[in-house]
C-alpha cells in the first residue's frame, strides 16, 4: 500500500499505471470485447477494388488486407505480446538473479567464470543475437519467448552481482557466519530479500524492453508466426500498405509505444521509491 499511494502521487507514474492496467485487462477481456474473431475474414471487410477498409462505425481501427478487423486483432494481440513479455522477462531475471547471487556470494573461480561468461554474451547485440536464435529454431510463442529470455538475462545478473558483493561484506551477514549459518540460509533469508527490489524494479523496467523486442523479431517475420496476431506481425503483414492504408502500421506501432512507455514510467517510479538512495535517503 505505501508503494502504491507514493506511486499515485506521481503524475507520470499515475498515467504509466492506468495505461498497463488498461491494456492487460482488455487482452485478458478480449474474447468479450473484441466485436469479431481475429481471424475472421469478412466478405464486407474489403473494398471494390479489394483495398483494407478504413476506421467506420462497423470497424473500429478499420480492417486489414485480408479484411480481418484490426481492432479485434489488436485486443488478442496483447494477448500474445504480453504473455512473451511476462514469461521471458520473468525467466529473464530468474536467470539473472541465480547467477548474479552465485556469482557475487562465491566469487574466487566460480565466481569470476560465471560473471566472464555474463561478459561473454553482453559483447553480443542482444538483436543479433535473438535473430540468430529465432532462426536456428523453429518460431513459436514459446520459442519466442525463451529467445527474449535468454539474451536479457546479462544486465540483471551484472546488476545483481554488484549488489551481492556489497551484501556479504555487511555486518548482519559476517555475524550470521559466526553463529553457524549455512550457505542457504544466508542467501535466501539474508541476502535475496534485499534484492527484491531491484528484481522487482528490472522486472518492470524489462517488460518494455521484452515487448519491444518481441515485435521485432515479429516484425523481421521471425517473431510469432500468422495466423496467431501480435503487434508486431500485424505491422509486419500491413507494411506494403504503409501509403495506401496508415492505419495498419499506425494503431499497432503508437499502442507498442505506449505500452513501453508505460511499463518504462511505472519501472522509474518503483526504482525510485523502493531504492532509499533515490529518496535522498542514505
Amino acid at each position: 500500500m505505501r508503494v502504491l499511494k507514493a506511486m499515485l502521487r506521481q503524475p507520470a507514474a499515475l498515467f504509466g499505471l492506468i495505461v498497463v492496467v488498461v491494456v492487460v485487462a482488455m487482452a485478458i477481456a478480449a474474447p468479450l470485447i473484441a466485436p469479431y474473431s481475429p481471424d475472421n475474414q469478412m466478405f464486407d471487410g474489403l473494398t471494390l477494388e479489394g483495398a483494407p477498409m478504413p476506421p467506420s462505425d462497423q470497424f473500429l481501427l478499420g480492417t486489414d488486407t485480408l479484411g480481418r478487423d484490426l481492432f479485434s486483432r489488436l485486443l488478442f494481440g496483447a494477448r500474445t505480446s504480453l504473455v512473451i513479455g511476462l514469461v521471458a522477462n520473468g525467466i529473464a531475471v530468474a536467470i539473472g538473479l541465480f547467477i548474479g547471487i552465485l556469482s557475487g556470494y562465491l566469487r574466487g573461480f566460480v565466481g569470476g567464470l560465471l560473471m566472464r561468461f555474463t561478459d561473454l554474451m553482453m559483447a553480443f547485440p542482444a538483436l543479433l543475437l535473438a535473430i540468430v536464435l529465432a532462426a536456428l529454431l523453429r518460431p513459436s510463442l514459446w520459442i519466442v519467448a525463451m529467445v527474449i529470455a535468454l539474451v536479457n538475462w546479462v544486465q540483471v545478473a551484472r546488476i545483481v552481482y554488484t549488489e551481492t558483493r556489497g551484501l556479504v561484506e555487511r555486518d548482519f551477514i559476517l555475524a550470521e557466519r559466526s553463529l553457524g549459518a549455512g550457505h542457504f540460509r544466508i542467501l535466501f533469508m539474508h541476502i535475496l530479500p534485499h534484492l527484491m527490489p531491484t528484481a522487482i524494479v528490472w522486472g518492470t523496467l524489462g517488460i518494455a524492453t521484452t515487448v519491444l523486442l518481441e515485435a521485432t523479431l515479429s516484425f523481421l517475420g521471425i517473431g510469432v508466426q500468422p495466423p496467431q496476431p501480435s503487434w508486431g506481425n500485424i505491422i509486419f503483414e500491413s507494411q506494403s500498405y504503409f501509403q495506401a492504408a496508415p492505419w495498419l502500421v499506425f494503431f499497432p506501432g503508437a499502442i507498442i509505444l505506449l505500452t513501453a512507455l508505460s511499463f518504462n514510467l511505472v519501472g522509474d517510479a518503483l526504482r525510485d521509491i523502493l531504492d532509499p538512495t533515490q529518496r535522498g535517503r542514505g
